[in-house]
């Protein structure tokens, strides 16, 4: 999800010398970066996704839990898929960051996928491998991609999950100290 937006983005700029842009050894190394900084806030977004979307469901007094059970989660996937070393300062922050980004969430009610607050739209932004002047006017269309592909992941998550199920799986193997 993290890296279509960015990928597809940067085709359509390259049109009809991708190849030769893509096999340009400076844009792969500002393109991986792109996407680790990406990979890494998306993440972070369909964290909170999940948790705007559980909350509804929980059996009283059981937030807490539900961001404990998403935490873990965030950093299983963080560890099935470690950064490189040049992202693993990104990567650490993200996940020390997570924690009160969540508890900011939960303050308000729970947002669906098309107002939820992404984080990965700064990085986005900073890290995309064509430069701001190639870009200007185009920014409505890249943050709507992006906005599409975690609307898309809203609908998935309701087509694949017993959604009071997973809320309740979730926080009884926090509370049982068991692996999620």
């Amino acid at each position: 999800m993290a890296q279509k937006t960015v990928l597809d983005y940067c085709r359509v700029k390259a049109g009809r010398s991708e190849a030769k842009i893509f096999a340009d050894p400076d844009f792969q190394v500002a393109l991986s970066h792109c996407r680790w900084q990406v990979y890494l806030s998306t993440l972070s977004d369909v964290v909170a996704l999940a948790e705007a979307w559980l909350r509804p469901v929980l059996p009283p007094r059981s937030e807490a839990t539900l961001v404990e059970a998403l935490l873990r989660l965030h950093l299983a996937a963080l560890a099935a898929a470690p950064a490189p070393p040049g992202e693993a300062a990104a990567a650490a922050a993200m996940a020390s960051a997570l924690p009160g980004h969540l508890a900011a969430l939960q303050l308000a009610p729970p947002r669906p996928a098309n107002l939820l607050p992404l984080l990965a739209e700064a990085p986005l932004f900073a890290t995309l491998p064509i430069h701001a002047e190639q870009r200007k006017g185009e920014a409505p269309s890249i943050r709507g991609a992006l906005r599409f592909h975690i609307v898309w992941t809203q609908q998935e998550m309701e087509r694949r999950f017993d959604r009071a199920g997973l809320a309740t799986r979730l926080c009884a193997a926090v509370d049982a100290a068991a692996p999620l």
